[in-house]
């Protein structure tokens, strides 16, 4: 395999696999841009502290992975264009409705298993979490701003993860990224998830446009973000980036 074959190996210490059988959504994951290797099931369980890449090789050409990113680039910053003024109408609307800053960041993991700070406009109350710990939003969740209900419901807050893929964190088109500490409960669970972090997580993806978001199927979500890498083009990820929008119309899981 040469480099202007490949985008990233992700090598893990770590040799594991899980039966196709146990895993069904692992079938027909293999395609034109993706290997998963043979592995066995390992009881190993990262730390909070760090996230274990299972060993996956994502194959994009090098014009594949320039045209890619040169999207990724291109359709942030005509985005920013279109957004920015009412952007900053939000942000000083969440300053006005409720104490706090209007951006916060937040620790998510990315390509090949490597931490960043993900930025969104705030729309829950500061501390939110100070007496439970990390917790998944859920529909009518208190910790809500009454401003950050609309803002989640059309899936504004996440406008300043724009400035994330101009800086490469994150593309246009991929697997959701997670918090370190659901990635690791989660990988023990599925220990096929880390694969996803093959290739850069996205603003949108294949699950969320299927309706996996919120409190849904991560099995099922696994199941999406792994076919989509298997089978990444540049055709898809247009479609993807156009039917988004329509599918925000629909979405029930938004909270």
């Amino acid at each position: 395999m040469t480099k202007d074959r490949q985008e990233r190996v992700i090598e893990s210490p770590r040799g594991n696999d899980i039966d196709a059988a146990s895993a069904p959504f692992l079938r027909g994951a293999h395609g034109p841009h993706f290997r998963m290797p043979p592995v066995a099931a390992s009881n190993t369980a990262a730390t909070d502290d760090s996230v274990v890449v299972d060993a996956c090789t994502v194959h994009i050409q090098s014009l594949e992975a320039a045209a890619k990113r040169a999207l990724d680039v291109v359709g942030a910053l005509a985005m920013l264009t279109v957004f920015g003024l009412p952007m900053l109408l939000v942000a000083v609307l969440i300053r006005m409705t409720s104490p706090g800053p209007a951006l916060y960041t937040q620790e998510r993991v990315g390509l090949g298993g490597r931490r960043f700070m993900m930025l969104k406009f705030r729309t829950m109350h500061l501390d939110a979490e100070a007496q439970t710990g990390p917790v998944w939003a859920r529909e009518d969740d208190p910790r809500r701003t009454s401003f950050g209900v609309f803002l989640r419901r059309w899936s504004i807050d996440e406008l300043p993860q724009l400035i994330n893929v101009i800086w490469g964190d994150m593309s246009l088109v991929g697997p959701r990224p997670e918090r370190p500490y659901f990635v690791n409960r989660f990988a023990q669970e599925l220990p096929a998830y880390n694969r996803r972090h093959g290739m850069r997580p996205g603003l949108t993806g294949w699950a969320q446009l299927n309706g996996l978001r919120g409190n849904t199927s991560i099995s099922k979500r696994l199941e999406f973000d792994l076919h989509y890498i298997a089978q990444w083009s540049l055709k898809r990820d247009l479609t993807i980036l156009l039917l988004t929008p329509l599918r925000m119309l629909t979405d029930k899981n938004a909270y």
